[in-house]
């Protein structure tokens, strides 16, 4: 029996850290017309495949692992619109995309946490994980990925949020039907721009 071959397990792979590959525009930041600019060089190397580090609108307090708005390309890349030229320009070389996707947790400069930490009565507020605490009392003595509590007071509605790594970067709560949703969404919303897949960053810990 022969065994099908699949593009996302055979192919070739070139990862991209976006930030640092080429810059073009002199701001000293790499960005997507950078990347345009040398996709023929990667395909000559053998390459089927580019897996792109995030490029999403971000603050940036962690290398833009901590997501702001999962719909729209940060504008120090190039914008939305420098993205769409690059999924064209690797389409016309047979050149597969896969996107980092960040979902353990979102920025806390997303839209969803932002309206979470304002009631518990929110609709968003079980978007996130919370627990009941004091000021100085976290929930438990776990530690973050870097250093400290995964617990945050919000004193608005008194409660800790957790979060793996910064404080910037709440976790979201997968149990949530709604997040789920939301993330199924997101991915649908990449894939019809042409996206073909996607690396799930610390998909393991939610």
């Amino acid at each position: 029996m022969k065994t099908e071959k699949k593009w996302w397990k055979e192919g070739i792979i070139y990862q991209i850290y976006p930030r640092s590959f080429k810059d073009t525009s002199g701001d000293g930041l790499g960005d997507i017309e950078g990347i345009i600019e040398k996709l023929d060089y990667i395909r000559s190397l053998g390459v089927n495949i580019i897996w792109l580090c995030p490029i999403y609108e971000s603050p940036n307090h962690d290398n833009g692992y901590d997501i702001s708005d999962y719909r729209k390309i940060s504008n120090d890349f190039g914008g939305n619109a420098s993205f769409d030229r690059l999924i064209s320009e690797m389409q016309s070389r047979n050149l597969k995309l896969i996107m980092d996707l960040v979902v353990n947790h979102s920025s806390d400069q997303h839209q969803w946490f932002k309206k979470a930490k304002q009631s518990k009565e929110n609709p968003y507020h079980d978007y996130y994980i919370w627990k009941h605490g004091s000021p100085k009392k976290p929930p438990n003595n776990w530690q973050s990925v870097f250093n400290g509590s995964v617990w945050e007071w919000n004193p608005k509605t008194e409660e800790y949020f957790l979060h793996l790594y910064t404080k910037n970067q709440p976790d979201l709560n997968w149990e949530n039907p709604k997040v789920r949703n939301e993330v199924y969404e997101i991915i649908e919303f990449w894939i019809n721009k042409g996206v073909d897949g996607f690396r799930m960053d610390v998909i393991s810990l939610i």
